[in-house]
């Protein structure tokens, strides 16, 4: 999880916080095959956008190989020429959620935890601390992740026995471990966090 406290939320701000983190994302992946055959490397990006609703119009003429597929929310700003271009030039292909399916996307279930876990019982006195609170909980989350299992309408027919696992945020995602939201549990992870402050 990449955490990064800012006072505004524009497209100018997340943009170049995504270009950053994509870039060292890419960056860390193991080397991939070289760019042999461009017929290839545009069948594959092709590949991945058929049976989409949204296509690109036009893919650019020279495409490097395919490193990393992006999946996020289905806002304009997502889609500005500037940004898929950017993102396709360093083999990163974006794939949107589909209008009006947030629950989709799992990022939606951490957003949840994450608030929960940094700000239940806390009385923040500065947009400051609730950032330092948010990336500190972020820090902790890496080190201890929760993994995340896909648990939409198919899963839960083939599921043997109810009650197989922990719903997770909200979205159509489930977990094995137990989210400590009360009791002792809990208490220990908030006093953990508060110590780390």
């Amino acid at each position: 999880m990449r955490v990064r406290p800012a006072s505004r939320g524009t497209n100018a701000v997340l943009h170049g916080w995504l270009r950053e983190t994509l870039a060292a994302v890419v960056a860390a992946l193991p080397a991939g095959a070289a760019a042999g055959d461009p017929a290839a490397t545009r069948a594959l990006w092709e590949a991945w956008q058929q049976g989409l609703t949204v296509r690109f119009t036009t893919l650019p003429e020279r495409l490097p190989p395919l490193r990393v597929l992006l999946v996020w929310d289905n806002l304009a700003g997502h889609k500005t020429p500037e940004m898929v271009l950017w993102l396709c030039r360093h083999g990163i292909m974006p794939l949107y959620t589909p209008l009006g399916g947030s629950w989709l996307n799992m990022a939606e279930s951490i957003q949840r935890i994450l608030k929960r876990r940094a700000l239940d019982g806390q009385q923040p006195r500065s947009s400051a601390e609730i950032g330092a609170w948010f990336e500190q909980t972020a820090g902790n989350w890496n080190r201890q992740p929760t993994p995340f299992v896909w648990n939409g309408k198919r899963r839960q027919r083939r599921r043997r026995r109810a009650g197989d696992g922990h719903p997770v945020g909200g979205s159509a995602a489930l977990t094995y471990r137990v989210l400590p939201r009360h009791g002792r549990a809990h208490q220990k992870y908030r006093n953990t966090c508060q110590l780390t402050h």
